[in-house]
């Protein structure tokens, strides 16, 4: 491609809404340009750079037995509410109606649709094991959309869906999809981990997040280094410090004038924060028999904090908010002296710390006043005891007691476990070699593309640009010419142009009538992985430079050599990121 004739344009200076690197760069070189929020076009390099990875998706994809199909992105209401999830997904999923006013939707996912082609096609045990899978625009109303491709409202997934006869067939394609997502990153030149995650509106008992390390991700990842456990801190276990044996003490009433926190209480009582129980006030959406609202009055011990995705766990919630004032007064509580002794029409959920915690501090649901000697069974009986509380740096580990680690991290990819929750509910089933009919038990597996590529850029960038890895770059090759139209330099330019693409070898051909400065710099911009520079100076030894995007040192490669010094180049660069594709075990 000759940069005369590309669709696109360089910028000196990033948008003033771009506050991650990713985003400026990709805007800055010319592959993305944004018409609304979280929503961007893809300009002809980014657009190469976006098929080099869906390559790279279909040969994982096809390695594991996929087999590629397309799913409309506009789906029926009707398959939506036999699972139910027309009713348990909120405004995200876009909504409407077709001129003969049918309810329609714009798919977020399509296990759905899937479900609903193994029931037309799948008969027999036969036919399972099968994996199949799709590249497809999706639309999700993110209220935030944010760091350009990170975090966007349509995007393309490839999402895959397994169907098999028991649980041992889809621990296998779990597995299989698990290698498979360590080798699609690790050819993109991306580093990932892979973390225990929720399994949200996927439903299901298992799920994983392939997740890219950086300090941009809206996602906190809690590591031990001691065992490998990781898992996103919305479900991460840890090991919680255990209340010392006492027995129950007599409750006693005790003036805090004007001590509204845990902070405040420990000062003014002179105890620890273990020694306290902290209310949290929520309202929480509910589906299950009916939609309704439920008010919830969660517990944990002064010394933590509620993880709102364990208590939407523990609730089947699909929603929480914070309960108002008014709305705590109502059930009998007083905000900031909240104790679950003697309201009305709550629920009451406790987490097991609480519950194992003799004589806590908690307050009398009037101002100014707290019980000392609070005990849960005894004074007060819980709805729920579960594990509500959230991890954080420093905690044990669950599994060795070593400190936790945490990190900042970016979803590139996800898989479940869903089970028979879509077959059961929609009746997919086959017939088993008895004739028995069971239902298809499905995995779901999902990755994002344009998040990958932002990721790919975050991670390999300079001062001067991007720096992108062999197998994602849009092209391999950026060759220059320095010299005036009608040079030497510009008709030698022109033949190896014409010489390389002949070869099947890819080059961005910069033949703008531009200074060497500006060239230059729109190169290290672009961040093609091999730059050929043809200019006066190495003429007169007969030669060209040579050099990568990733290194300052520069070769003189003489006119007769410079294509097989290209492919060997690119064939070192390919084995470079071939030597990250690993086996990698699957951790629980």
């Amino acid at each position: 491609m000759r940069m005369t004739q590309l669709f696109s344009r360089t910028q000196r200076d990033a948008p003033a809404d771009a506050q991650v690197v990713s985003h400026q760069l990709l805007v800055r070189a010319g592959y993305i340009r944004q018409l609304a929020a979280g929503i961007f076009s893809a300009l002809p390099l980014g657009f190469r750079a976006l098929a080099k990875i869906e390559q790279i998706v279909r040969e994982e994809m096809d390695a594991i037995g996929g087999q590629e199909l397309k799913m409309p992105v506009v789906n029926p209401a009707e398959v939506w509410q036999e699972t139910g999830r027309w009713y348990q997904i909120g405004a995200e999923m876009a909504r409407f109606k077709d001129r003969k006013d049918s309810e329609m939707v714009l798919a977020m996912t399509h296990e759905e649709v899937v479900t609903d082609l193994a029931r037309q096609i799948v008969e027999s045990y036969r036919q399972l094991p099968l994996l199949i899978y799709h590249l497809q625009t999706k639309w999700r109303d993110d209220p935030r959309p944010r760091a350009g491709l990170i975090r966007v409202r349509e995007f393309t997934m490839k999402d895959s869906y397994s169907l098999d006869a028991d649980e041992a067939g889809l621990d296998a394609q779990y597995r299989a999809h698990y290698q498979a997502y360590f080798n699609i990153f690790h050819r993109c030149g991306l580093d990932v981990i892979a973390v225990g995650s929720d399994t949200g509106m996927m439903g299901g008992s298992l799920a994983h997040e392939f997740m890219a390390l950086t300090p941009i991700g809206e996602d906190t990842l809690l590591l031990c280094d001691g065992c490998g456990y990781a898992a996103n801190r919305q479900i991460a276990r840890f090991q919680k410090p255990a209340a010392p044996a006492e027995a129950p003490l007599p409750t006693e009433r005790v003036a805090t004038p004007g001590v509204t926190t845990i902070e405040d209480l420990t000062a003014f009582l002179d105890i620890p924060a273990a020694k306290t129980a902290k209310a949290v006030f929520v309202i929480a959406e509910i589906s299950d028999p009916t939609p309704h609202a439920q008010f919830v009055f969660a517990v944990v011990r002064g010394d933590m904090d509620v993880n709102e995705t364990k208590l939407a766990n523990a609730l089947h919630a699909t929603e929480l908010r914070p309960a108002t004032e008014a709305e705590i007064r109502a059930i009998g509580a007083e905000p900031g002296y909240g104790s679950p002794i003697g309201v009305r029409d709550a629920l009451i959920v406790v987490d097991d710390a609480v519950a194992a915690s003799p004589n806590l501090v908690a307050g009398a649901n009037a101002p100014d006043a707290h019980l000392r000697n609070v005990n849960c069974g005894r004074d007060y009986q819980p709805d729920i005891v579960a594990d509500i509380a959230a991890a954080g740096e420093g905690d044990a580990c669950p599994q060795c007691g070593h400190p936790l680690r945490a990190e900042r991290g970016v979803e590139v990819g996800n898989i479940f476990k869903l089970g028979t929750r879509y077959t059961e509910a929609m009746g997919a089933t086959y017939l088993d070699h008895e004739g028995k009919p069971h239902p298809i038990v499905m995995g779901s597996y999902g990755i994002g593309i344009g998040r990958a590529l932002a990721c790919v850029a975050e991670a390999h960038n300079d001062e001067y640009g991007l720096v992108w890895p062999i197998t994602v770059a849009p092209y391999q090759i950026h060759l220059l010419t320095l010299g005036p139209p009608g040079s030497d330099a510009t008709a030698i330019a022109d033949r190896l142009y014409a010489e390389m693409t002949a070869a099947g070898v890819e080059v961005l051909y910069d033949d703008r009538n531009q200074s060497p400065g500006v060239k230059f710099n729109d190169a290290d911009l672009i961040g093609l992985p091999l730059r050929v520079t043809v200019a006066k100076r190495g003429l007169k030894q007969g030669a060209v430079e040579l050099k990568r995007r990733d290194s300052a040192e520069r070769e003189f490669v003489p006119l007769d050599d410079i294509l097989p010094t290209l492919r060997a180049r690119i064939a070192e660069m390919e084995a470079e990121i071939a030597a990250t594709v690993v086996e990698i075990p699957l951790e629980a």
